[in-house]
């Protein structure tokens, strides 16, 4: 069945959202948020200031495309290269910066009063990160809100990534303009990436824009970056690195062959500082960061009848799952819900409502549409520790590393590095 819905908004328009202290229509009169739940919550990313979702539109802004603020104040500029690792988060970065002697040198040298770090998104994860990025909106605007999420038109979960659902119209699930499509009709826009992105229904619809650029190498990737900036315009560039990600997911971010990809990730963009035009600005980030699950801590929860008691959906990810009523507007059933997970994990575990996440900013201002794609309850991980409802997933999930997904520092915090390239060996146009 597709999605039946009204036109998106205009462009530059939004629809009417709630506030952190609203809550969706329809939903029962679950308690307000209390100082207690706050108090085992996080703060909510930096929407608006430092976050991953200001970053191409502080570039477009420094780029003098009209309609963007440039919130990370970055320098005037005439060309600008953004590349963003996949999985790359700060606290890897700094620990493991013996792999990476150019950044490490970007880092020593300082930006002044351009931040180091940002905020990805809620959930730290790549489906709500790279959407927040590629749009400038938080989740509860762009409305990828996790991995995978339930598709209230269908009454079904469909996934936010690789496998997206036949019911599922990306520009009508995502209906803004992207950061790319806005700024296309200024500049030149292109992304450099992996041919199977090209066209994949993320791309749709949170990376749309531009030129797509592909290379299945680094060098490939970096040559091609280079002959398209070679131009004398100004000029707009996604650059996507996904390496240390698979890396990290299939043997962690502490093992040799995750800091082999850090060491292509810095080659790589030292390759593209001497291949750039020299002055070009060069902005490196990430979507999230990423923490090592030992096998022993990967947990079947739906072996555990008293933590699906009362749920006719599961979706997010291991470290943040999303659990949907079979009737949302049980409050007893939420509340024991609640209980039976705090009871089984403890502090192992923060474990709260669709309403506290929304009054708690998590998700920024959420619209109406989104909202039920959030779940009635969310458990997110604390320390290393990951779920699954293998009735769902295939066997093969339990065999990931590291893992993503949740509110720890070491998820959600990643790097911004500026500088400009130097342009040695920069091709002329």
């Amino acid at each position: 069945m597709a999605h039946v819905r009204e036109p998106g908004p205009a462009q530059n328009q939004l629809p009417p959202v709630m506030g952190r202290s609203a809550a969706p229509v329809g939903v029962a009169s679950v308690a307000p948020l209390t100082s207690d739940a706050a108090s085992r919550l996080p703060p909510a990313p930096a929407f608006g200031q430092r976050s991953i979702a200001e970053v191409l539109t502080s570039a477009a802004a420094s780029l003098g495309v009209p309609g963007f603020e440039n919130k990370l104040d970055l320098p005037a500029a005439k060309r600008v290269c953004v590349v963003l690792a996949d999985g790359l988060g700060r606290n890897l970065l700094k620990q493991k910066s013996a792999h990476t002697p150019f950044l490490r040198s970007v880092l020593q040298a300082g930006q002044g009063n351009i931040p180091v770090s940002l905020d990805s998104a809620f959930p730290s994860t790549t489906a709500a990160s790279l959407a927040s990025f590629g749009t400038g909106l938080p989740a509860g605007q762009h409305g990828m809100v996790g991995y995978d999420v339930l598709d209230p038109d269908q009454d079904r979960v469909v996934n936010m990534l690789g496998n997206w659902d036949a019911g599922v119209n990306p520009q009508v699930w995502q209906p803004f303009p992207t950061v790319l499509e806005r700024a296309a009709g200024h500049v030149d826009v292109t992304t450099v990436s992996l041919p199977q992105f090209s066209t994949s229904a993320m791309t749709e619809a949170a990376l749309r824009g531009g030129r797509f650029i592909t290379g299945t190498t680094s060098h490939a990737r970096t040559a091609g970056a280079a002959e398209a900036m070679a131009g004398a315009g100004p000029s707009l560039m996604y650059f996507y690195v996904n390496e240390l990600d698979k890396a990290g997911h299939r043997h962690g971010c502490q093992s040799p062959q995750w800091e082999h990809q850090l060491e292509e990730l810095d080659a790589t963009v030292r390759r593209l500082s001497a291949t750039l035009p020299p002055g070009t600005t060069v902005l490196l980030t990430a979507d999230h960061g990423m923490v090592d699950v030992p096998e022993s801590q990967r947990i079947d929860y739906s072996a555990e009848p008293a933590l699906l008691a009362g749920v006719r959906h599961t979706a997010g990810e291991p470290r943040m799952v999303h659990l949907y009523l079979e009737d949302r507007t049980d409050d007893a059933a939420r509340a024991r819900l609640l209980e039976n997970w705090r009871t089984r994990f403890g502090e192992r575990i923060w474990a709260f409502t669709r309403e506290e996440a929304i009054a708690g900013g998590l998700f920024g201002d959420v619209r109406p549409e989104v909202a039920f794609r959030i779940g009635d309850v969310m458990i997110a991980a604390r320390d290393a520790l990951a779920l699954y409802d293998t009735r769902r997933v295939r066997p093969t999930a339990l065999e990931v590393v590291g893992q993503h997904g949740s509110l720890t520092k070491a998820e959600r915090e990643v790097p911004l590095l500026y500088f400009q390239a130097d342009g040695k060996r920069a091709p002329r146009g």
